[in-house]
């Protein structure tokens, strides 16, 4: 990103961090944002929400570090935890709605985005008996085990477009983005 910080980028006139939260306390669900150390104008972009955020000391680690600290962070009663990278700006309020209604009525399944034509994607849903094996994670391939362990209990929900696909990390996705914006609401 040539020294720029991805999740600060504008859009719909806000950092997308803070985009993207609002987006998951629209759902009235508790939502809680893992943060590295490092980045305090991150933390300073969710200022005013109501959401719980929590440093992952070892975020230099990757994606497992994250992952790891969020689930620690979690309530003891929590019922599954729904994972959403904040640089998928296509996934929208009603898009991690709908995954959690449909999720309320199979709470032992796995829920994953999808696109149209099945392609995996973002959000995932995990359920609580499956949070020691995300605390287990190491490095930065993200869920990945879990899930190939787990492939009997996935079941997939599509969600419109590209919402579940759209991930944003260079500055030539930004531009694509920026060509398009507005899909994704």
């Amino acid at each position: 990103m040539g020294g720029r910080d991805k999740l600060l980028e504008p859009v719909a006139g806000r950092p997308l961090l803070r985009l993207m939260a609002e987006r998951a306390l629209a759902t009235g669900a508790p939502v809680l944002v893992v943060l590295p150390p490092d980045r305090p104008a991150r933390a300073a972009a969710l200022a005013g929400l109501a959401l719980r955020s929590i440093i992952a000391e070892d975020a230099a680690e990757g994606m497992a570090a994250s992952l790891r600290a969020g689930i620690a962070a979690l309530p003891p009663d929590a019922p599954g935890a729904m994972i959403l990278p904040a640089d998928m700006p296509g996934i929208t309020a009603e898009d991690m709605a709908r995954m959690l209604d449909r999720w309320a009525g199979a709470p032992d399944t796995i829920l994953r985005g999808a696109d149209e034509q099945g392609r995996e994607g973002h959000p995932v849903l995990f359920p609580a008996d499956l949070f020691p094996a995300l605390m287990a994670l190491t490095g930065d391939r993200g869920a990945r085990s879990v899930l190939a362990a787990n492939r009997a209990r996935l079941r997939t929900i599509a969600l419109p477009g590209d919402h579940a696909l759209l991930d944003i990390d260079t500055p030539e996705d930004w531009a694509a983005f920026r060509a398009g914006e507005g899909s994704g609401g």
